[in-house]
């Protein structure tokens, strides 16, 4: 039996968006609708994305779709997609944004969906079950590319090791098998604080779904899109996103460098967009008892001032 989806930093997360009647917020990543159902709770609007059909599908069947005007409006896309998506809908400015990074607790806990291997399955791990699976990447690429997404991604400083491995063993059809594959490259001792094949999974995965890049386009979209006082919360759960978000953060609120004696501040090129830049927030230990999937959890939160959105460099 799965276990329940229980959101991180539920608490936390509301007390940052401060939904209440007449607030419009979007959930960028719906999955079970942990966050939506507060802030519907309170009173306010959401529009809500997910990529994964399965999410789409679940929350399809909520009251608040049916309400009229709906308070809870689908959008069966990527967060990346929010302005585009939204302006078809006739939204241009919002109170609110929350995002919480990373695979959700129904994709893990689903066998079937390839995310993890605590039970074997089909080396999927597609969030949108389109595209490229990893079983494609895997039997595929070449070596060196395999080794830089171990690398990279999952900072599995053996990488080249594991990916010769990965390669030697094709073709590769479940989770199972990339696991012990993994594991037999690296030296499992079984009873091990933690399993190594967990950094491949993590850099498979967010390679598959091209997590980072997509995170770098959310938090763009959520500038272009929230109003002047408007609030961004977002959920992470790994440095490498983290440490994405608390760049955006700080070049977005003008945080640059001081300079030196010898090399004065430079000076800011634009004005801030962001402001009131809290400290990370991390789950205390009664909500690490109640879900012990929240332990690397990292909230940050800003408010949008009433600077003009900055222009993203072209790609």
């Amino acid at each position: 039996m799965s276990a329940p989806h229980i959101p991180v930093l539920l608490d936390e997360v509301i007390a940052a968006l401060a939904p209440a009647p007449g607030t419009v917020i979007v959930d960028a990543t719906f999955g079970a609708g942990g966050y939506t159902r507060r802030i519907l709770d309170a009173g306010a609007t959401v529009h809500a994305f997910d990529r994964d059909p399965d999410a789409i599908a679940a929350g399809s069947t909520w009251p608040e779709t049916a309400e009229n005007p709906p308070r809870l409006i689908l959008h069966p896309r990527r967060f990346s997609e929010m302005v585009a998506s939204l302006a078809e809908a006739g939204v241009a400015r919002v109170d609110g944004v929350v995002m919480d990074i990373g695979v959700s607790s129904m994709q893990l806990d689903q066998p079937q969906r390839g995310f993890a291997f605590a039970s074997d399955g089909p080396l999927d791990m597609r969030m949108g079950q389109s595209g490229p699976s990893a079983a494609d990447f895997l039997n595929t690429a070449p070596e060196s590319e395999i080794a830089d997404v171990l690398y990279r991604f999952g900072e599995e400083r053996q990488s080249r090791r594991v990916a010769r491995a990965i390669v030697a063993a094709r073709p590769l059809e479940t989770t199972g098998e990339l696991a012990h594959v993994v594991r037999k490259a690296l030296g499992h001792r079984p009873g091990a604080p933690k399993d190594p094949a967990t950094r491949s999974f993590q850099a498979i995965r967010i390679h598959v779904n091209a997590e980072l890049d997509e995170l770098d386009a959310g938090l763009a979209a959520a500038e272009a899109l929230l109003a002047p006082g408007g609030r961004l919360a977002v959920v992470s759960f790994h440095s490498l996103e983290d440490r994405i978000v608390k760049q955006f953060l700080r070049e977005a609120a003008g945080a640059l460098g001081q300079g030196s004696r010898h090399m004065p501040a430079a000076a800011p090129r634009f004005a801030p967009t962001f402001a009131e830049v809290a400290k990370a927030v991390r789950p205390g230990d009664a909500e690490l008892v109640r879900n012990p999937r929240a332990r690397s959890a990292t909230l940050r939160c800003a408010t949008r001032t009433e600077a003009p959105a900055r222009e993203r460099k072209a790609a």
